[in-house]
């Protein structure tokens, strides 16, 4: 249960995070160069995809965003109790998991909001989604140095390098 002298956290973190900045809204970004690119048949892929992507994120939202959001922020609240408030390790690595990727999955479905509204195409459309994989980039990069500073926090606090 040590999470956080464990290499294999570790490696979760960074395919964590190099797989949420690759795939934007569910299409993966080079998707998104190609289009710029190369135009025609590229362009017209990439705004079917983000099209159907974006309709399924809004309608989950709709149907049962309520109940996600309940749920969600439950475990958050259970895994951050149980990890800074009681210690354990594991719920403070998944904590630090987890609420980041929530943030991930507002600013996704704000971006698909916005997407749907405007109908968004063309250059706009690739511009709102390198936007998305900005945002999604500098959310982790905080993440990454915040669950770095407390990682080594941990295993200096508790001996595990230091003897």
């Amino acid at each position: 249960m040590r999470s956080f002298s464990n290499l294999w956290f570790w490696i979760a973190l960074a395919v964590m995070w190099s797989t949420a900045s690759h795939w934007v809204l569910g299409v993966p970004f080079d998707m998104v160069l190609r289009a710029r690119r190369h135009g025609g048949q590229s362009e017209q892929d990439l705004e079917d995809l983000v099209r159907i992507n974006t309709n399924r994120l809004l309608f989950i939202a709709r149907v049962s965003g309520l109940w996600l959001l309940t749920l969600g922020c439950f475990l958050l609240t259970m895994l951050g109790g149980m990890g800074f408030f009681y210690g354990l390790e594991i719920a403070q690595a998944l904590f630090l998991l987890g609420l980041p990727m929530a943030v991930v999955a507002l600013i996704s479905l704000s971006t698909a909001r916005l997407i749907q509204q405007e109908d968004s195409s063309g250059e706009l459309l690739r511009k709102r989604l390198t936007r998305h994989r900005l945002y999604v980039q500098m959310t982790g990069v905080v993440s990454i140095f915040v669950t770095a500073l407390w990682g080594m926090y941990q295993n200096m606090s508790t001996g595990v390098l230091g003897g």
